[in-house]
């Protein structure tokens, strides 16, 4: 009889990317490619899912819709081995289109939670056009003070009516843009997500929509302590953050 087998060693990076300029027209499900590529270009020894058709084991996080930049998006990537990352931001960003730039990554520690699990809310910066910058003021100020915000949201292709003002951890008017006025919001992403379209919405100005949208971060809790997912690098200092 043999003796046991021994056991794959997994080792999970996680990074952090920003998107934005022209590549915030591209989806979702082709940012991933472009990861995939980019790793197989830098020659990350990038784990593969078993089965007929073998997958590189990348996870990203909350899903970006299209035509919004974020500072703040985050991907897991399951290797093989381990590597040097010294040097790996650079070259990942090199090997990625413009506007798709790496600015820190690390060795996720053992047990902890996947992106989707981890990440509560989500701050964001929302430019509202087609209403006046005071109507705008007026129905923040009302959104903030009232006691529910009943919104119809489809969600599973069905219809329900949803109380939206506890998923609001902040809104604020910033001040007034070019095109429009630019609000500064926090959103709740769990138990379910409040989306900035859904804001708008709720704001209930007849005409009101979405300008340019920004995603300026993600944030988790450990050990009762608010954080990112990976904490960003000033670019004058652009060393790697590695936790073992």
């Amino acid at each position: 009889m043999s003796g046991p087998q021994p056991q794959h060693l997994a080792y999970h990076l996680r990074i952090r990317y920003t998107k934005s300029g022209k590549v915030r027209f591209v989806s979702h499900r082709d940012v991933a490619r472009l990861f995939e590529r980019a790793c197989r270009k830098v020659k990350l020894p990038v784990a593969y899912s078993q089965g007929f058709s073998p997958r590189p084991k990348l996870s990203f996080g909350l899903a970006l819709s299209v035509a919004h930049e974020s500072d703040g998006e985050f991907l897991d990537v399951e290797l093989s081995e381990q590597v040097e990352l010294d040097g790996l931001v650079s070259k990942l960003t090199t090997a990625l289109p413009d506007g798709l730039t790496v600015e820190a990554l690390r060795w996720t520690r053992a047990g902890e939670e996947s992106l989707q699990e981890a990440v509560s809310s989500c701050s964001w910066r929302i430019e509202v056009i087609g209403a006046s910058h005071e109507d705008v003021v007026a129905a923040v100020d009302r959104a903030v003070t009232a006691p529910e915000l009943p919104l119809d949201r489809i969600r599973k292709g069905k219809t329900r009516t949803d109380d939206v003002r506890p998923m609001i951890i902040e809104l604020n008017v910033e001040g007034q843009t070019e095109t429009g006025t630019q609000l500064v919001v926090e959103l709740a992403t769990r138990p379910s997500a409040l989306r900035p379209s859904e804001l708008v919405e709720a704001l209930g100005l007849e005409g009101l929509r979405e300008g340019r949208v920004r995603r300026t971060n993600q944030w988790t809790f450990v050990d009762g302590e608010r954080c990112e997912p990976v904490a960003p690098v000033p670019s004058t200092e652009r060393t790697l953050e590695c936790v073992s």
